[in-house]
């Protein structure tokens, strides 16, 4: 049976004065070495994307982590300096595809902006700057040279007991590298809190009455999924979720 094919959403990047289409290999090298499955990068484009006619031709979708934040306008919010920097073709690429991907019942998994953009397609809020707020930690990544400290696990969350993600990572406390200065406000309707940090910041949800595998988690499994158990198990779960799609579609 040929590797399955999943879509990964592109950011826009500028290189040398260029506008391109990226995705970081962290993601991409994770989907194929651990989920076991090949990548498309589906360009961003802030119209002109043809959903269903990109899901028609994948298996599953893996929405990344990026250094660039929702629109606030995207979920009712004004929009000040510091909730930027923004990609207005990412949102336009991935809100329909998070949409649409859910609708059809294809495997979906979306880390960091990608589970901010899974609560507001789903009708949340997000929060900017949560360490500015009383008792809130700085979930924030650290400064450093060494990618492997910035992406250290460095902290708990707590896995819901009969949560769709305690099938494969267990319930309880478990040590996770969760980055990042936004994070989910109001849960859309649709889905289910799966995992808290200890401060009480969502770090893991689901789609409530999903078709299929449908999970946003906070954190950065991606980084360490060839070495660390929880990243792995979760990366292998998406992975045998695309192949069950892949088989009872025929």
């Amino acid at each position: 049976m040929p590797k399955p094919i999943i879509a990964i959403p592109a950011d826009i990047r500028q290189f040398d004065g260029a506008n391109w289409h990226a995705a970081q290999n962290q993601y991409v090298s994770a989907a194929l070495k651990v989920a076991d499955v090949m990548s498309f990068i589906i360009p961003a484009f802030e119209e002109g994307n043809d959903t269903d006619a990109i899901l028609d031709r994948v298996d599953g979708v893996i929405v990344s982590g990026s250094a660039t934040n929702v629109h606030p306008s995207l979920y009712g919010a004004v929009a000040t300096e510091a909730d930027g920097p923004f990609d207005p073709a990412r949102d336009a690429t991935t809100l329909p595809l998070i949409r649409r991907a859910i609708d059809r019942g294809i495997p979906l998994l979306a880390i960091c902006r990608g589970i901010q953009e899974l609560n507001v397609a789903m009708g949340g809020t997000l929060a900017s700057e949560i360490q500015e707020q009383p008792g809130m930690w700085d979930h924030r990544k650290p400064q450093h040279a060494d990618r492997d400290i910035m992406y250290s696990i460095r902290q708990d969350v707590i896995i819901a007991e009969g949560s769709c993600i305690a099938r494969y990572l267990g319930a309880g406390p478990v040590p996770v590298n969760s980055l990042h200065r936004q994070a989910i406000s109001r849960t859309a309707p649709r889905l289910q809190v799966e995992a808290l940090a200890e401060d009480g910041t969502i770090e893991a949800v689901s789609v409530i009455d999903a078709k299929g595998f449908a999970i946003g988690v906070q954190w950065h499994p991606e980084y360490w999924a060839e070495t660390d158990k929880p990243s792995r198990a979760l990366f292998e779960a998406f992975g045998d979720a695309v192949r069950a799609y892949v088989a009872a579609r025929g």
